[in-house]
């Protein structure tokens, strides 16, 4: 078995990591790496698997693929760096969050507690060339993200958090009978104001939570990252 990510997910992945289809992907990487800038850094291209394992996985964010400039990427989707300012998106979020469950908004954007507590921040996507959005989409990474999905709502008992028509498009992939989704706008500036602000994503994910026998997401981030809490 292939270790790649050093918990539970290689196991459940192990069928993806061995095929043919992904060592095709892996090549292609490889290669990427090797001649152009890649975000994120190869070693934190497993970021949202190592710290959210599967059994601990509750609820999943799902992004697109990963920000394209230098410093963003963290390899958890919506997530930047200590020191990186708020990218637009996330910005929102916090106005959300903060609307919706009274969390104070921090300065940085480093999402790594909610990773923590059983928040799989996924994107779909899990490398992007600098500077080209989308630049890896339809590379192989989906083939890898979609049996994650798959995965977790078999094993059922997870929040899905679906912002926006591209997350919305991997809903085929959920047992609605086993899962819960929440939906709505993508907090985008182009789309926020159309039915992501006043969504109340982080209360209502609660709420299923505890419906779901689960203890809750504590959203309140730390005001400051320790070093040693960077990964």
């Amino acid at each position: 078995m292939k270790k790649f990510i050093g918990n539970d997910w290689d196991q459940i992945l192990d069928p993806i990591f061995e095929s043919d289809k992904y060592r095709q992907l892996h090549e292609f990487i490889k290669h990427e790496y090797s001649t152009k800038v890649i975000y994120p850094d190869m070693y934190h291209i497993y970021t949202a698997f190592k710290l959210t394992p599967f059994y601990k996985t509750k609820v999943v964010i799902l992004g697109q693929d990963p920000y394209h400039n230098p410093q963003q990427a963290t390899g958890m989707s919506f997530s930047v760096n200590p020191g990186v300012a708020l990218p637009p998106s996330l910005r929102n979020i916090y106005k959300e969050l903060h609307n919706d469950v009274g969390a104070k908004i921090v300065n940085h954007g480093y999402l790594k507690k909610w990773a923590d507590q059983g928040v799989l921040l996924l994107n779909a996507v899990l490398t992007v060339p600098y500077g080209k959005a989308n630049g890896h989409q339809g590379k192989g990474w989906e083939f890898v993200t979609d049996q994650a999905i798959k995965s977790l709502s078999d094993r059922g008992g997870v929040v899905f958090i679906l912002w926006g028509k591209f997350a919305q498009n991997k809903i085929p992939l959920i047992d609605v009978n086993k899962n819960f989704i929440l939906k709505s706008a993508h907090p985008s500036p182009l789309s926020a104001s159309y039915g992501f602000f006043g969504s109340h994503p982080f209360s209502k994910c609660n709420e299923l939570l505890k419906k779901l026998g689960k203890s809750p997401i504590d959203w309140q981030l730390p005001e400051s990252v320790a070093p040693n809490d960077v990964v």
